[in-house]
């Protein structure tokens, strides 16, 4: 890999950018001071939000970061569709005692804005989510010293990010929580994404640029199959959304080894595009009716959502996981870095027949 990426962090252990809360300074700087490198999850903020995080996260930490930015998306949803699903989550608000939100809230996510704080206040790394930034943006950040990385889902996608002039690519696997980083939201594709072994090792036969690896990764041992596999590190958020410098409701964190919660599925109930969450009562009713239309539904169902984490309700809430949700840890997040290097330490000597494989 690009020393460019790996003289920023000791061990190959990137925690990813989580939005809505959960990937605050706190984290992300007990992250990077284990020497892993931490995220700031810009999504759902406003540029100077994300400005104040960022001055909050270098008060904590000298150590690199990086801060990730939702890519703008296209108008194709369809508004009978969205209007359809409004009726359909009435009952939600009448529940849960509020209003359904304005579903034409944005849909850029101040995107400019917040590139024009990037390139005004450089930081170490920069990652895209939803699409590829334009090749000037991405040179105007290379010049500005930020190394840059977009998720990709394909080998495709890879390629196309390669392309545009990006640094490394994410490749996210479909076994990760939260919201899938395609590049176009194709409903016909919905459930077809690669495994992040076959991901991996596809990607690493296409494009030269470094890979990340993302999706379901809990243990050292999985970080130590992703290198196998081509990559050059791990994203992991899941494994980090347990621990107490996690921003994520304590309901969230409690369910995700929750016994009542066995496991997870791709849904668009929540934000209208395919995201990865533990299986609740709002999934099975609502996913199989939720319409392509982010963030559109993701606006709608937000003051619904709110509000069953302000009632403390799992069943209401989008509880986002990947599919190794039960292995979470709930240890302080330096301290898990620290573990997940061992462990990967241990994979490595019994890969190379120096110790026993278990």
């Amino acid at each position: 890999m690009s020393s460019a990426l790996t003289d920023l962090f000791p061990h190959p252990i990137v925690q990813a950018p989580m939005a809505g809360g959960v990937s605050v300074p706190r984290l992300a700087a007990a992250v990077s001071e284990a020497g892993g490198l931490g995220f700031l999850a810009a999504g759902y903020k406003t540029a100077d939000g994300m400005y104040q995080e960022i001055k909050q996260l270098r008060g904590l930490t000298k150590r690199p970061f990086g801060v990730n930015l939702f890519m703008p998306q296209p108008e194709y949803a369809d508004p009978a569709a969205v209007e359809v699903y409004a009726h359909q989550l009435a009952g939600e608000a009448t529940w849960y005692d509020t209003e359904l939100g304005d579903r034409d809230s944005g849909r850029d996510d101040g995107y400019d804005a917040k590139l024009a704080v990037l390139l005004d206040n450089p930081v170490p790394v920069a990652s895209f989510h939803f699409g590829i930034p334009s090749s000037d943006a991405l040179e105007s950040l290379r010049r500005a010293g930020t190394f840059t990385l977009v998720t990709a889902t394909t080998p495709e996608e890879a390629l196309a990010v390669q392309y545009a002039g990006a640094d490394a690519v994410i490749a996210q696997g479909v076994e990760a929580g939260g919201h899938q980083g395609t590049h176009r939201d194709l409903p016909e594709q919905d459930g077809s994404g690669l495994g992040l072994l076959s991901l991996v090792a596809q990607i690493r036969e296409t494009v030269t640029v470094p890979i990340v690896a993302a999706g379901g990764i809990m243990r050292g041992s999985q970080i130590a199959a992703v290198l196998a596999a081509g990559a050059s590190a791990a994203q992991l958020g899941t494994a980090f959304l347990a621990t107490p410098e996690s921003g994520a409701h304590d309901v969230h964190k409690q369910a995700l080894t929750n016994p009542l919660y066995v496991r997870t599925e791709l849904t668009r109930a929540f934000s209208g595009r395919p995201a990865r969450g533990l299986v609740n009562r709002f999934l099975r009713e609502h996913g199989p009716y939720a319409p392509a239309a982010y963030p559109e539904v993701h606006h709608l169902t937000a003051p619904l959502r709110k509000a069953a984490a302000k009632a403390k309700d799992a069943q209401g809430m989008a509880l986002w996981a990947g599919q190794g949700h039960r292995m979470a840890r709930e240890l302080p997040a330096g301290q898990l870095v620290e573990i997940l290097a061992a462990e990967l330490d241990a994979a490595r000597t019994a890969l190379s027949g120096k110790g026993d494989l278990r």
